[in-house]
């Protein structure tokens, strides 16, 4: 949807203005938050960040995408070069995927060992417990999309110029090897989804409805000044988005 397009879209400027006011409101409290973006390759997690960040203030929000880690990196604690990315008081830190690479893509593609894979489940709950006992609001979305979806945007990205720099070596492989993504991310709800820090699963077949519901969902949990003035609807609609998280 172009830009000007956007503009027109009122539902869109509402959600956008409760998030400027969430913004201001997050930067005058010294509020921490923190939103990563996870989900099978072209489910829409860049585009969503994109949408997000539209209208926001850029000196209290941070992107970060971080690339395969270098040699000294890969000697490091795994969490160690995320860490560095936190947010700082009156910021919003979004991740363009995040730790979670470990849980689905590494695995899948043969990039760490059962070992390591093993030790970051036993660690990511208790470190993501850490930082919101110390008051960051932690946000994990996963956009879901079906294969057919998928190959679609797959194509468009072949014969798209404008979208050729998103294709990836994973990408490639992402149809023949879904299954085995499914099997890895199944895994990951059961391992990682809690009470404190749930999974917001958010069905991205029809992108814009997708990216509304994510700005919904981080409105509508949290508190701020002027919160619903636009009198927008920040109820969540569950056929969109749905939380998931095990006692256990």
């Amino acid at each position: 949807m172009a830009l000007h397009l956007l503009e027109q879209d009122q539902e869109y400027i509402n959600l956008q203005t409760e998030l400027v006011w969430l913004q201001q409101h997050i930067k005058e409290t010294n509020q921490r938050i923190l939103i990563l973006f996870e989900g099978r390759d072209t489910a829409g997690k860049g585009g969503a960040i994109m949408r997000f960040i539209r209208f926001l203030n850029p000196r209290l929000f941070k992107v970060v995408a971080l690339s395969k880690p270098t040699e000294k990196e890969e000697g490091q604690w795994y969490f160690q070069r995320y860490i560095e990315h936190l947010p700082s008081p009156g910021e919003i830190v979004l991740f363009d995927r995040s730790w979670y690479n470990r849980a689905v893509v590494e695995p899948v593609m043969g990039f760490c060992s059962k070992k390591q894979y093993n030790l970051f489940n036993r660690q990511v709950v208790s470190l993501e417990k850490m930082l919101i006992q110390d008051g960051i609001h932690v946000f994990k979305f996963w956009f879901s999309i079906d294969a057919e979806e998928q190959k679609r945007r797959l194509e468009d990205r072949v014969h798209n110029p404008l979208k050729q720099w998103k294709l990836s070596s994973v990408d490639v492989q992402a149809q023949s090897k879904w299954e085995e993504f499914t099997f890895y991310k199944e895994a990951m709800f059961k391992k990682t989804a809690k009470p404190h820090s749930p999974w917001i699963v958010v069905k991205g077949n029809e992108r814009d409805v997708a990216r509304k519901e994510v700005m919904r969902y981080v409105v509508n949990k949290l508190d701020y000044n002027k919160k619903g003035e636009t009198g927008e609807r920040l109820t969540l609609d569950t056929n969109i988005v749905t939380e998931i998280f095990n006692e256990v």
